[in-house]
């Protein structure tokens, strides 16, 4: 008797291990199916990547202000226009899709990134430090030479330095204004800084002597005072040299790869030069 309930205690111990194993087995194929049926545009997390969700959309969409003339503008068919334009159409052209542009002031053109709004920024955005704690850059694609503008009658302001007690204009949530507020004004003195949300109402003002100067580079001037018929000058040397690059949401390391392939790529085989001779009239700095 003992021995027929021995034997019949081992064959439950031995059942017993047999459904744990089992049951063990089908748990852990589970999480390898769960990680193995991960599509071939998932990253790691499960989390589609932005340059193949940007190719598998056939849509690139970038966010400028279009206020910006040369850089970017709506032109008489009230279609997104300039060099910026250009720049973001060949780019989008060579990623294999087709491109929209979302109109956005540039104050709020960081948020309205973060926000997913657009995936790509081509709209003049400096590249700078802070800028780059936010967001990721692209390499160079353009360099500008920034300048101070004042009224053709104005002989009082020959410099920066003459900026103490004055009324000076810039574009609200451009690297200009961080430029006048954080590194200038501690140097020369203070002086009242007027914010714009475009180029055109800034050179009214300081056209009507509402303002007494403003800073930012002749590429962007030029079509603006030719058109409008602005009596102003640009005095003294460059004050700053700024570099303007393709930014994204950070994270997106495949992408700006793939951004800097291209114009690479661009420069390399003359199209960036055609686009930068098309809108500036001369040829980019090598």
């Amino acid at each position: 008797m003992k021995n027929r309930k021995s034997v019949f205690t081992l064959l439950l111990v031995l059942m017993f291990s047999f459904v744990l194993t089992a049951c063990g087995a089908g748990n852990g194929n589970k999480e390898d199916n769960a990680e193995g049926n991960q599509t071939p545009n998932e990253t790691s997390k499960g989390k589609t990547s932005l340059l193949d969700e940007i190719k598998d959309r056939g849509v690139l969409k970038v966010g400028l202000m279009g206020t910006y003339r040369p850089y970017n503008f709506l032109n008489e068919k009230q279609e997104m226009d300039g060099f910026d334009a250009d720049i973001a159409k060949e780019v989008a052209k060579r990623l294999g899709v087709n491109v929209e542009f979302i109109a956005q002031e540039f104050s709020g053109m960081i948020a309205g990134l973060q926000a997913e709004k657009f995936d790509v920024v081509i709209s003049q955005m400096t590249i700078t430090d802070e800028r780059k704690q936010q967001m990721d850059f692209s390499d160079p694609y353009i360099t500008n030479q920034v300048k101070v503008i004042v009224h053709e009658t104005n002989d009082s302001i020959k410099s920066v330095e003459d900026f103490k007690g004055k009324n000076i204009g810039v574009g609200l949530g451009t690297n200009d204004e961080t430029y006048l507020r954080t590194k200038l004004m501690p140097e020369v003195g203070e002086f009242k800084i007027m914010t714009y949300n475009d180029v055109i109402t800034t050179l009214k003002d300081l056209d009507a002597d509402r303002i007494d100067a403003t800073i930012n580079n002749m590429y962007a001037l030029k079509p603006v005072v030719e058109e409008q018929g602005f009596k102003i000058k640009a005095v003294g040397e460059a004050i700053k040299s700024d570099q303007a690059g393709i930014a994204t949401r950070k994270g997106n390391e495949d992408l700006v790869a793939e951004l800097n392939r291209i114009l690479a790529e661009m420069k390399e085989d003359g199209t960036y030069k055609e686009i930068f001779v098309k809108w500036f009239e001369e040829e980019p700095q090598s």
